[in-house]
């Protein structure tokens, strides 16, 4: 799509569940790869069933011309005994990143979050929000692991996500108000900013001078609103199926793609489905985004010529 700004590529979470094992399960990375590369995209997010010797990865990604675009990096900053560990497990992941040939680094933060705190018991049932001075240790983690990634020409960028403490409009606000602007960049996700209750092309347009990366993602409505009336948990709401692929969800897109293209976005922005890949085919349903997206950014050139 040559009428794009943006590099597009796909998260390989259309083929494999990161926080739903079971979701394609027996699906091979080079089944993954093999689909991007057939689709014409050439970034990739690293998978939990890509090769974890570099040598490997590398050549699986270098023979179908595809770049690793970003990984992501849970953090546990808001606990300020965490604070040094995590920093040394930062950078290594900044390494790792660095020698991919990686530009941005997907972090969020983890503490108090019922499926990625590893302090979380499976008897508790809410997320813990912050205290004051959880959101003054997160900001201050955040800074120096912005800091160390900059050491390497590279842009934290944060992921605003279900599930965790930062979702809300009003906490992606705070944590952007309470960071360094030059240290500290979002990663925009379409999806995560409805389910936290957000207006997605509101979001973009606020904050978009902070945006380093993008996730499009679409909800199924009437999913979420089944789960926000069970009180369905995160990890549920992804069983239930509460994502999708662009266009085949409740979102409106047009005026997404339109903002971002009339503002001359050049970053990447990755496919995402996040749903069961047996009762929905990822490489049928990214083609489908692919065309959707494809037919929103011709609609924004025939604008612009008219």
């Amino acid at each position: 799509m040559s009428n794009l700004t943006f590099k597009l590529g796909a998260h390989p979470i259309n083929w494999v569940g990161e926080d739903v094992r079971e979701h394609g399960a027996d699906t091979t990375y080079e089944t993954i790869l093999n689909d991007i590369m057939k689709l014409g995209l050439t970034g990739t997010e690293m998978g939990r069933k890509y090769p974890t010797d570099e040598d490997v990865l590398k050549r699986a990604l270098d023979s179908r011309g595809i770049q690793l675009v970003s990984q992501w990096k849970s953090v546990l900053f808001s606990a300020p005994e965490y604070r040094e560990s995590e920093l040394a497990a930062y950078r290594a992941h900044v390494e790792f990143l660095s020698r991919m040939g990686s530009k941005v680094i997907s972090t969020a933060e983890v503490g108090g979050s019922l499926h990625f705190d590893p302090r979380r018991t499976p008897n508790e049932k809410e997320v813990l929000r912050l205290d004051e001075a959880g959101w003054q240790s997160l900001a201050e983690g955040l800074n120096a692991a912005g800091s160390i990634a900059a050491e390497y020409g590279m842009k934290l960028a944060y992921h605003h996500h279900g599930g965790t403490v930062v979702e809300s409009d009003e906490e992606i606000d705070r944590l952007m108000a309470m960071t360094d602007p030059s240290l500290v960049w979002l990663l925009y996700d379409t999806g995560h900013a409805h389910y936290g209750g957000s207006d997605p092309l509101a979001l973009l347009r606020k904050h978009y001078d902070r945006i380093a990366y993008v996730h499009l993602k679409d909800v199924r409505q009437q999913v979420l609103d089944e789960a926000r009336a069970e009180n369905a948990d995160f990890v549920t709401c992804i069983r239930k199926g509460v994502f999708t692929v662009p266009g085949d969800g409740c979102l409106d897109f047009q005026p997404i793609i339109t903002e971002l293209l009339s503002r001359g976005y050049d970053g990447w922005a990755m496919l995402e489905g996040e749903q069961d890949p047996a009762l929905h085919p990822p490489f049928d349903y990214a083609l489908r985004a692919l065309i959707h997206i494809g037919k929103l950014a011709a609609e924004v050139g025939k604008g612009a010529q008219a």
